[in-house]
């Protein structure tokens, strides 16, 4: 059973695993050396990789490494980390089952994991909202479709796209394991970060340093395609203020902001548009611009200079609170975006379809 829970930490047999056994989170921390060093590398992996890395031969310091690595990631108190903790351990989890499937349309039982499809249904209270229908694909209630498939991006998962019948959403298994991931990544998400206790934190400091420091110089352009001018960080705002005026960007400027803007979705087109208003404008030189940060004329895809060095370069204004605590201006966009309203969003996303442009002006 150990070896089931340390595969799948998410579960609720496993945190009373934990609980039953009595262990003493204090004294792990301070005397188990492995399982904080597992927990430190889940976290670091989960920011490097979008996984937890590989895991550990020996059960116990596998399990016990994941609620460390929860407390990690309550220390560091970044809303960047705590989604990328969260997507990585669902990403893990979701490769995990995948590999547990047969050929048919069920997870095979498996000694080694005893995890099914319809212990994973019941596990998330999915299982009276999940019927199979005649064609062997699934039906899922509308009510329950709907919070699980707000955070997928892509537009096949709006619900105005799908074939909504009598209160119910066909999905294949395919998608349906999709949506059990959303459902294992929001149950990791739910909860952090926590209040640690003074003795723990004290324990793990030098972990925790060290997470920060892994966080700030990463590369932290994520899968964003919504372009919200309202939510940029207010040196992107800034930038783009002047290249609408038809002010001259110094070179490093116009990269941060082009960057920025590739970062988040928009294509050539529509940036090469944004810089029509500027005097020296050369539509040949701008495009090539453009298409090199986003590689597709280099072998590198450039992403926005961190906070760091926009300030070194004099490009950081109009500081806010957010700013306080973001070490970069794609984690600052991140987090409004997270923390943004859905229906908000929804119409951001709505104006955005077929745009010329136009939704980076904000207008």
């Amino acid at each position: 059973m150990q070896r089931l829970h340390a595969r799948y930490p998410f579960l609720e047999a496993a945190r009373e695993t934990v609980a039953t056994e009595a262990v003493d989170l204090a004294t792990v921390v301070e005397g188990d050396e492995a399982v904080v060093d597992r927990a430190r590398q889940r976290v670091i992996t989960a920011i490097e990789s979008g996984e937890t890395g590989e895991p550990h031969r020996d059960t116990r310091i596998e399990l016990l490494s994941y609620p460390v690595a929860r407390v990690l990631v309550s220390m560091v108190d970044e809303r960047v980390l705590v989604r990328k903790y969260a997507r990585a351990e669902a990403a893990t989890a979701y490769d995990r089952f995948t590999e547990d499937m047969t050929d048919t349309t069920e997870l095979k039982s498996v000694e080694s994991t005893g995890l099914d499809l319809s212990a994973l249904l019941a596990e998330f209270d999915l299982r009276d909202a999940v019927r199979t229908a005649a064609d062997g694909e699934y039906r899922i209630d509308v009510g329950t479709y709907l919070p699980l498939a707000e955070d997928l991006w892509d537009d096949g998962w709006r619900l105005v796209n799908q074939p909504l019948e009598a209160g119910e959403v066909p999905v294949d298994e395919d998608e349906l394991l999709t949506l059990v991931r959303e459902a294992i990544r929001g149950r990791i998400d739910d909860g952090l970060p926590f209040e640690v206790p003074e003795s723990i934190a004290t324990a793990l400091e030098d972990e925790a340093d060290e997470i920060r420091e892994v966080l700030a110089e990463m590369d932290l352009t994520q899968d964003i395609d919504t372009v919200v001018p309202d939510l940029f960080p207010p040196c992107m705002k800034a930038l783009l203020d002047q290249i609408q005026k038809g002010e001259h960007l110094p070179h490093h400027s116009r990269f941060a902001i082009t960057a920025f803007l590739t970062s988040i979705g928009m294509n050539t087109d529509e940036i090469v548009d944004l810089y029509r208003v500027n005097s020296s404008f050369g539509e040949e030189m701008t495009r090539y611009q453009t298409d090199h940060i986003r590689g597709d004329t280099s072998p590198t895809e450039y992403s926005p200079p961190s906070c760091a060095t926009m300030q070194s370069y004099g490009d950081c204004v109009n500081k806010d609170d957010l700013c306080e605590r973001i070490p970069h201006p794609m984690a600052y966009y991140e987090q409004r975006i997270d923390d943004a309203d859905d229906e908000e969003l929804e119409d951001w996303r709505e104006s955005d379809d077929g745009s010329d442009g136009s939704a980076a002006s904000g207008d």
